[in-house]
């Protein structure tokens, strides 16, 4: 007889409704990995993410205290009808790392917090504790009196207090500073009230003119370069102080604090042309002279293990460091601090040796610990975040992952299945949201969603075996065997770009022509150099148009209509169409519904409760004025016009639609069209930003990029989040660029794009030390032909050679 607790072996979705997914029920199997398939926009993440780990993680947050869930995020319940046999969910995303410029990857995966006891223990000479090595905080003393209660008396005792911090004092931990070119800043033949200042925005008629022309500081009629030390401190450094100036009380502060709170504080990319144009002319980063980069004092690179200090054993690839530490461990390290040795500090070696063998376990270890985590790509980031879930001891888990073979070459996705069946074997639930062929192929259970994408999607159109989904007739079923032919004939480039000497990060000093007039693809292990080649030596040069997967800026009002610049001819015809002004067909501006203030949402944050979005009863989510919806263009209002999907509104402003002959806008059907050709007709017009997958973000980067004017497109993995369908309909707009005259340098690692290249460029041989070289230059068909490296294996595999 079968005991009650080995029943709830199955986790149970009925009447799941979140986003596009339509009343969709499924029982998918505990212990056991299951992968997602199904086009892009299917519904997989919605299934998956905000469904199942989403109440997963709430109801995990409601067994804390109240107070604890105070400090917590909200979540709200997903909209599902039945949730059975969930078990605590670990989601393994893509996000990238915050960009903060103190975290690195050593901070990230607690490697350095190790590191940092280790050498507080066994470095000589003895310094201090482990914050001693901390690069975050700063060494600071003090002393003065201070009033105690004693015997109930008020008596006053002199106190001295001392933190011993590694933090450089230069640059504040950061490893690089910043110095400002004074001459970009101001014209010092001039004086203030002649305009001497050339800083954006701070013209003599402005607000900030009067400041200076009243603050009393300087002379404002005299010349900069006579004006006295004094003066100049006063104009460049002044803290800020409290002035009057026309009898408004105001804040005068020196140019350059000023400078740093109002330009540099903003991501460079948020920033508007002109004001890039002047930080990138007038601010020089540089590596900080007094730590070379390391962002630790002398005094914490003073204290050594075996002649090495924390800030070079951080230096170290971590293949070499694990190597490292495991000789710590098999000696008897002298002692640092009193009674301590290598012997007494054996759980601590143990455990960092165990972390450090997973990077290497997982493909990273290239990496090193001090590499800033802003840096790394999607993919680096989803596996430094596995790290910390590999040695743990829990099971019985459910492990979400998205795409986890994202940013890998065909070689290191067979280590990470591994790691994913290692996860599964000891007895966790694994969900994989997957489009890899070779990834989908060790799954045990797959559910395929579709058929199509967004509206079209939404429903479960399979559920078995990967043997029994090869014979299916969906999309993925179709598709799941596809090869991309070698072609029978190549373009020959009209010109190359040299680039010579290239040395950044791990390339020794590598000497290459990239050829133009046709699709170049770079590709190579994981780490073996291909984004330091390319971004560090193209980047920035005239004509070259790059599109990476860093994250679109944008509030959660901002969506593919606003980033492309779509609304903007689409306002001005529905203004023209009713004789009114434009700002009324935007929910940002006049037009905005005044309840929810154009969000179409009303946020009720209810504290300790997950808080509640509901639809705006005013607009009932349509974010306008019910008098701007009274406006229409081809029987359309600007609502509706949001609410199409791409493919929708690309033949309504095409003005073919029946009866929407006056809703023909060339501007926009040209962007819509350019959305369409990268894969993206199934977005809707209006969807927000912040619900955009990695690949998507690209996608819609690319599409808005075409229309600038470069010959040289670079484009980092762009088969990011495309289902095998999609990949050919990608091919076609490569070849659509380049017979268009472009040249197109794409990064990837997907057989199909190789195999379509006209040329390759293959770094290695390895990762990290062991690559940096281009190790073949050629045809795909002489790369399979001669499989000189580790690419031409797989190729050849891949191609049928």
């Amino acid at each position: 007889m079968t005991h009650p607790a080995d029943s709830h072996d199955l986790i149970r979705v009925h009447g799941a409704r979140e986003n596009n997914l339509d009343d969709v029920s499924v029982e998918l199997p505990k212990r056991r990995l299951t992968a997602f398939t199904g086009v892009s926009g299917s519904g997989k993440s919605s299934l998956v993410f905000a469904t199942i780990a989403a109440e997963s993680q709430r109801l995990i947050n409601e067994t804390y205290s109240s107070f604890v869930q105070g400090f917590m995020p909200s979540l709200a319940r997903p909209d599902v009808d039945v949730l059975d046999g969930l078990t605590t969910a670990i989601i393994v995303d893509q996000e990238r790392m915050g960009a903060n410029p103190r975290s690195t990857v050593g901070t990230a995966t607690d490697a350095y917090a190790m590191l940092r006891i280790l050498f507080s223990r066994l470095g000589t000479p003895h310094i201090g504790s482990a914050q001693a090595f901390s690069f975050n905080v700063a060494s600071i003393s003090g002393a003065g009196a201070v009033t105690i209660e004693k015997g109930g008396r008020e008596v006053k005792e002199r106190r001295e207090f001392s933190v011993t911090g590694g933090m450089c004092p230069r640059c504040e931990g950061r490893g690089e500073v910043s110095d400002f070119d004074l001459t970009a800043l101001y014209d010092d033949s001039k004086s203030i009230r002649e305009g001497a200042l050339t800083i954006p925005n701070y013209s003599v008629s402005g607000w900030y003119g009067r400041i200076f022309l009243g603050c009393g500081f300087f002379d404002p009629d005299k010349p900069i370069a006579k004006f006295t030390k004094r003066e100049l401190n006063a104009l460049l450094y002044k803290e800020p102080t409290r002035i009057k100036v026309d009898g408004v009380n105001v804040t005068f502060e020196g140019l350059i604090p000023r400078i740093q709170k109002s330009f540099l504080a903003k991501d460079r990319e948020a920033m508007q042309p002109h004001i890039r144009a002047f930080v990138d002319r007038a601010i020089t980063f540089g590596v900080c002279p007094e730590c070379d980069g390391t962002r630790l004092s002398e005094l914490a690179r003073s204290s050594k293990i075996a002649g090495k200090s924390i800030a070079d054993v951080c230096e170290m690839q971590i293949s070499d460091l694990a190597e490292w530490v495991r000789e710590l461990a098999a000696g008897d390290g002298s002692a640092g601090a009193p009674g301590a040795s290598a012997a007494s500090l054996a759980p601590l070696l143990g455990s960092l040796g165990d972390t450090l063998d997973s990077f290497v376990a997982i493909g990273l270890g290239y990496l090193s610990l001090n590499r800033p985590s802003g840096t790394l790509s999607g993919g680096e980031a989803q596996r430094t975040k596995m790290i910390r879930h590999l040695g743990s001891s829990l099971t019985d888990v459910t492990y979400v992952f998205d795409e986890p073979t994202i940013g890998l070459h065909p070689h290191d996705i067979a280590r990470m299945n591994d790691l994913l069946l290692q996860l599964r074997d000891k007895g966790n639930t694994v969900l994989v949201v997957e489009h890899k062929p070779e990834a989908i192929a060790i799954a045990d259970h797959v559910v395929d969603l579709g058929p199509g994408a967004g509206t079209e999607g939404g429903r479960i159109v399979f559920e078995g075996t990967v043997e029994q989904l090869r014979g299916a007739d969906t999309v993925t079923g179709r598709h799941l065997g596809d090869r991309t032919a070698l072609k029978e004939s190549v373009r020959e480039a009209t010109g190359a770009v040299a680039i010579r000497g290239a040395s950044t990060h791990n390339l020794r000093d590598v000497d290459v022509d990239i050829p133009l007039g046709v699709l170049c693809v770079v590709t190579g292990v994981a780490g073996s150099g291909k984004s330091s080649l390319v971004h560090g030596s193209l980047e920035g040069r005239d004509g070259v148009v790059v599109v990476d997967q860093s994250a679109i800026k944008g509030s959660r009002r901002s969506n593919p209509a606003t980033y492309t610049g779509l609304l903007e001819p689409v306002r001005k015809a529905f203004a023209k169409a009713n004789g009114v002004k434009p700002g009324l067909f935007s929910a940002n501006s006049d037009g905005a519904c005044p309840a929810c203030k154009g969000a179409g949402v009303i946020y009720t944050d209810l504290a300790i409760m997950a808080g509640v979005a509901t639809v705006c009863e005013e607009c009932e989510g349509r974010r306008f004025q019910a008098s701007v919806l009274e406006y229409t263009l081809g029987g359309r209002t600007i609502a509706e016009v949001l609410d199409m999907s791409v493919a929708e509104a690309e033949r309504f402003f095409s003005g073919e639609v029946d009866g929407a002959a006056d809703a023909r806008i060339p501007a926009a059907h040209k962007i819509l069209v350019r959305l369409a050709d990268v894969g993206l007709g199934y977005l809707r017009v209006g969807q927000p930003l912040t619900t955009l997958s990695g690949g998507e973000r690209q996608r819609i980067k690319l599409a808005t990029r075409m229309g600038d004017k470069g010959g040289v497109y670079v484009l980092d993995e762009p088969t990011t989040g495309l289902h095998l369908a999609d990949v050919e309909q990608l091919l076609a707009l490569l070849d659509r660029l380049v017979d268009s005259g472009k040249s197109v340098i794409v990064i990837e690692h997907h057989q199909a794009v190789m195999a379509h290249a006209d040329w390759i460029i293959d770094l290695g041989p390895g990762a990290g030390h062991d690559g940096g070289r281009v190790v073949f230059e050629g045809t795909p068909r002489e790369l399979v032909a001669d499989r000189p490296t580790l690419t031409g294996e797989h190729l050849a595999a891949y191609a049928g050679g």
